[in-house]
């Protein structure tokens, strides 16, 4: 590893949390269609304003998909991943202060999008930034893919890798970061799991009826639970025939590492207010079900009156939206049949299955060269073996393209400036200002040593 002098990188921390207020200033909402131009502008101005090479890649729909290029001194070539797009910051009134309008408290700067992702692109801008200020240039060559669609699933983004594969090529490829656990330990993560979200429906009437019909009235509503209660038996397991014949075992390399990440059930169930795990689940077991447990979970249920006071109704209709979060070498086409299969088979031929959205396991094996540069250079800086997530519980659609398109080996390395309670998604998301600078001088370590490893 390089040894790198003691240097004050405050300046340019100071400067990325300024840029990471502007960006989060600027509401960019892809559920809504809102500032996503305004937005790419901004992220394409902060680009240039560093010296890269820009382009605008623009899918036959959607958003626009900013790139960037630095051509560095030495042989590494880096592509990064972030989204400029967030989350709605509905509801609005359990906000301390407004989404966006960046407000410190308490060493902690809120704002929607200041954890996912807006914070983690400023902080690698600092990061960039400090390099070329103490080098003169870069020592490595970043590729740098900024999207608009990510927290509305990356509909379009398959395109634009199957397009630009060849201009994505790289050595490897940093996804959104990760941080560190509770304890404080370094985290990498080497992939996420697949995903299936549907809609299931029943349309059993013309028109709601009056409840006093129901002795003689299908309900859709009955109709729906019976159906989805024929999907799981009332110990979790997932009665989809078919469902897990294609799940790849862990390797023992995976369980190794499962074996060495910290225990963090204390602080889970701190977070989610529960005494217990499923199945009473601890230690290893419950991390290993957490990596490589393919679920089948009801995301949301609805139909007739869900108003306050009461109405005496039968409904007509009845919906409900499922995830499926899949593990190697599980597929989203197979378990969408299998559960077409499975409904029919039980009767249920009358309740539709609509898909929403769809992606494969991305899994980086333990072993690839990138991965284990990244795990020496994190060992180096911390101090501190860093744990290994081999599978994470969610899903990025994106990875499934971007390994398709370009076969760059891609991980989540520390380098986030979030943390496990910054509340992404939810009211109130927020990074600690101690954190942002850890990662920039993270960062700034990663890829100076990148640069210098081939």
């Amino acid at each position: 590893m390089t040894k790198h002098p003691e240097r004050d990188l405050s300046p340019y921390i100071e400067r990325g949390i300024e840029d990471a207020r502007r960006l989060c200033a600027q509401p960019t909402i892809a559920a809504q269609g809102l500032g996503i131009e305004e937005t790419a502008r901004l992220v394409e101005g902060l680009l240039v304003d560093m010296g890269f090479a820009t382009q605008w890649l623009c899918p036959s729909a959607g958003s626009p998909v900013i790139y960037g290029e630095l051509q560095g001194t030495g042989p590494f070539t880096l592509l990064l991943y972030n989204h400029y797009d967030v989350q709605p910051p509905e509801p609005l009134a359990l906000w301390d202060s407004p989404p966006f309008e960046p407000t410190v408290r308490n060493g902690k700067l809120y704002a929607r999008g200041i954890s996912d992702d807006k914070g983690e692109i400023a902080a690698r801008l600092a990061a960039v930034r400090a390099l070329i200020a103490e080098y003169g240039t870069l020592p490595l060559t970043i590729k740098w893919i900024l999207e608009g669609e990510e927290e509305v699933g990356s509909p379009n983004f398959g395109e634009i890798a199957e397009r630009y594969g060849a201009l994505f090529q790289a050595d490897g490829c940093l996804w959104e970061g990760a941080g560190r656990s509770p304890s404080g330990r370094p985290e990498l993560c080497l992939g996420v799991k697949g995903l299936l979200y549907v809609e299931l429906h029943a349309d059993l009437l013309a028109q709601d009826a009056h409840s006093g019909l129901a002795p003689i009235l299908p309900s859709a509503a009955w109709r729906l639970v019976h159906a989805l209660a024929s999907l799981k038996d009332k110990g979790g397991s997932i009665l989809i025939p078919g469902f897990g014949d294609d799940v790849r075992p862990p390797s023992l390399g995976q369980l190794a590492a499962l074996e060495d990440e910290p225990d963090t059930s204390e602080s889970l169930r701190d977070l989610y207010g529960i005494d217990a795990f499923v199945d009473g689940l601890s230690g290893v077991a419950l991390r290993e079900r957490a990596a490589f447990g393919p679920t089948c979970n009801i995301a949301g249920v609805w139909s007739g009156y869900t108003g306050e006071g009461v109405k005496t109704v039968l409904p007509a209709e009845a919906s409900a939206k499922l995830d499926f979060r899949l593990v190697p070498d599980q597929r989203p086409a197979r378990i969408l049949e299998l559960l077409r299969n499975h409904l029919d088979a039980g009767g249920f031929d009358d309740v539709s299955v609509t898909q929403l959205g769809a992606a494969g396991p991305v899994v980086t094996p333990l072993d690839a060269p990138f991965v284990q540069k990244v795990m020496a250079i994190t060992e180096a800086h911390y101090g501190v073996r860093p744990s290994v997530r081999p599978l994470s519980g969610g899903s990025l659609p994106l990875l499934q393209a971007l390994e398709e398109h370009t076969g760059v080996p891609g991980l989540f390395a520390p380098g986030h400036p979030g943390y496990w309670r910054s509340g992404a998604h939810a009211p109130n998301e927020h990074i600690r200002l101690d954190d942002f600078g850890d990662a920039v001088r993270f960062l700034s370590v990663l890829f100076a040593d990148l640069g210098s490893s081939l």
